[in-house]
């Protein structure tokens, strides 16, 4: 249980000319202890159902509110639609009777299955080589997410797999995207020229090209190739959930 002391300590008063002393005041005030209810990660395939499990909030063992805010990576959700395909962040935070406050989070991955035959959709980690030099950093990076749309086309949620976002730790701001990927032919790989992206806050244009469906290997593969005079040479394996 975390606690802080607050002391006050009061001055001598003088009063027609006799001396009195305060004794010294001391208060106890307890930070806001937040504890998630259930998982810290949770994954529900497009069209599940999701309850919040919430979390306990307590100041000395008493309950306080709390409030939630969520916020969807790629896709702009203040709640979370299980209809949509998104990487969501659950904040849940209060502020103790002294304006100390704490916060916990949550995240819940709402992703599409496919087969990569009939649909490339999927939940992805990720390996990069960047200008022929890759390392365990750039390996299996979690996640690139990929889902149809509603016009048949295809997004994915960064066009360099995560290279700077995820293996750098930069954050979703540097994620390469929006990527739109239209799919003439999966089993044949026949995808239709892919419109060039930036490169998240960095900017600058890149193209993909090279896309491969491989569902015996569960991979998508393609070569990213940035104006900034970096080619990413990116592998895609799905998540089986």
């Amino acid at each position: 249980m975390k606690k802080i002391f607050l002391f006050l300590v009061a001055g001598l008063l003088t009063v027609s000319c006799s001396e009195d002393s305060t004794g010294d005041v001391s208060r106890v005030t307890y930070y806001p202890e937040l504890t998630l209810i259930g998982d810290e990660v949770i994954y529900v395939q497009k069209g599940g159902s999701f309850t919040d499990p919430g979390i306990t909030a307590t100041e000395g063992g008493v309950d306080i509110p709390y409030t939630t805010t969520v916020s969807g990576d790629f896709r702009g959700g203040t709640t979370v639609d299980t209809n949509v395909v998104d990487i969501y962040r659950i904040i849940y935070s209060a502020v103790n009777q002294d304006g100390f406050s704490g916060a916990v989070a949550r995240t819940v991955i709402v992703y599409e299955n496919s087969d990569l035959t009939t649909s490339i959709a999927g939940l992805y980690k990720s390996t990069v080589v960047r200008n022929g030099v890759s390392s365990a950093q750039y390996t299996n990076m979690e996640y690139v997410l990929v889902w149809r749309n509603t016009d048949g086309t295809y997004g994915m949620s960064d066009g360099i797999g995560g290279y700077y976002a995820i293996g750098r730790a930069y954050g979703v701001d540097y994620a390469a995207g929006p990527v739109t990927i239209t799919a003439n032919d999966i089993p044949t790989n026949n995808f239709a020229p892919i419109p060039s992206f930036g490169v998240g806050a960095f900017g600058g244009v890149a193209v993909m090209s090279g896309l491969t469906a491989n569902p015996s290997a569960n991979t998508l593969s393609y070569t990213t190739t940035w104006d900034a005079g970096f080619t990413f040479v990116v592998t895609m394996t799905k998540v089986v959930l």
